[in-house]
């Protein structure tokens, strides 16, 4: 059975929801509909110019990514636009790549210490893992997943860049035993009173959270064709 390894999960909103996993090693990427719950036929394929525009280039040092939906700031300042956020390295330099999901193409490129997320560079290479957790009473937060055991709340609301650092057992106990594990995670934004998130583990499996309350729904749980059907697919 294929080995899940140094892969990166991301949530995409425009259209149907969709998860795409990119698979570092051999530059290929596989997309995951949710609504048909499989993997789309023809996939994993290779990241290229073709499907990934300018960003295919990077995708070997990719770190983590999300999508944001409305999220305005000095460049993008459409109210539904559907940005999906790709995090990674440019030799040394961390970097953010703004990728435009309803035109399907990069919108722009950035270091990361000019972007929103310039509070993050002294914790980059230790994230595994981001995500937004929209409320209507927090709009602008984020969650990080560290591989050191500790989480990042980062709160952008009003314009102030509110940076905490938690262990990780103050957030999510039950991952408290799997954090040497952790490879990825993302999110299925299933509505505003149920979100799932998914944290994928080394040896082919998976635990599977409500993100609001950070209660373990699930697992750990093997990957298989019967939960991510042809997510194993060579």
């Amino acid at each position: 059975m294929p080995k899940l390894k140094n892969f990166v999960a991301v949530d995409w909103r425009a259209g149907k929801d969709k998860i795409y996993f990119f698979f570092k090693d051999p530059e290929t990427y596989s997309r995951f509909d949710i609504d048909d719950n499989r993997v789309i036929d023809g996939h994993p394929t290779t990241v290229g110019y073709q499907n990934w525009h300018d960003f295919h280039i990077h995708v070997e040092n990719l770190r983590f990514g999300f999508t944001t939906t409305g999220f305005k700031d000095a460049e993008y300042m459409a109210f539904d636009s559907d940005i999906l956020w790709l995090f990674y390295y440019d030799r040394e330099q961390p970097m953010v790549c703004k990728y435009d999901q309803d035109l399907d193409k990069v919108n722009s490129f950035m270091p990361l210490s000019k972007s929103p997320w310039f509070k993050l560079e002294p914790f980059f290479d230790r994230i595994v893992a981001g995500t937004w957790r929209e409320r209507a009473h927090q709009p602008r937060e984020f969650e990080f997943l560290l591989n050191d055991g500790t989480c990042l709340l980062l709160n952008l609301t009003n314009d102030v860049n509110i940076l905490r650092l938690f262990p990780i057992d103050a957030l999510y106990p039950a991952l408290t035993h799997f954090k040497d594990r952790i490879i990825t995670a993302v999110q299925n934004d299933r509505s505003l009173a149920e979100s799932h998130y998914y944290v994928f583990l080394t040896g082919n499996q998976y635990l599977r959270f409500n993100l609001w309350t950070r209660e373990l729904l699930a697992g750990p749980t093997d990957v298989n064709d019967g939960n991510w059907p042809g997510l194993l697919r060579d």
